[in-house]
């Protein structure tokens, strides 16, 4: 395993800080989180509901690599994501959510150029799972230079996607 990367470090731009995920951090992420519009395209497509969306954060806070991004001009809470399954030369990035107000904009984008950014720091390569009906999120990673390099069955009815971007990729965009 990589030693020297830091899942958690703060890092920020113009537009978005992201920080270390807490427990104290629960009720404004829910707030953004509780919009079912948000998840419609999403294999878990309840995580809206108070008792899902609790599952969910416990297990970002246990992964360790889990980030709330707030806005730099406002401080207002606008998403989390989170890097997870770091090996030796990759991590993935995703379980990323955006409030809607946020969506359209360059925010998802700045969220992921920084986290990649961070990434190829340390690691040669990062990986997306997406789900097969998550056709926004799709385009968002492809819009980064990431490629569909396999398929997934995560249970019987779920199909996710794997892509992935590698630093060469991404320093020749």
């Amino acid at each position: 395993m990589n030693n020297r990367f830091d899942k958690q470090r703060e890092l920020a731009d113009e537009l978005i800080q992201i920080i270390p995920l807490k427990a104290e951090h629960f009720e404004s992420l829910y707030q953004v989180a509780s919009d079912p519009l948000i998840w419609e395209q999403h294999p878990n497509s309840d995580r809206y509901r108070r008792d899902v969306f609790e599952s969910f954060f416990e297990g970002a806070l246990a992964s360790q690599g889990a980030y709330l991004i707030l806005s730099k001009e406002t401080g207002e809470v606008i998403g989390s994501s989170r890097y997870y399954d770091l090996e030796e030369a990759q991590v993935a990035i995703g379980f990323t959510f955006i409030g809607r107000a946020f969506w359209g904009g360059m925010y998802n984008s700045a969220l992921k150029k920084l986290m990649i950014t961070h990434a190829f720091g340390y690691l040669d390569a990062v990986i997306f799972h997406v789900g097969s009906q998550n056709l926004r999120s799709q385009k968002a990673v492809a819009k980064l230079g990431a490629k569909k390099i396999a398929e997934q069955e995560v249970s019987p009815v779920k199909l996710n996607y794997i892509y992935q971007l590698t630093k060469p990729d991404w320093i020749s965009r």
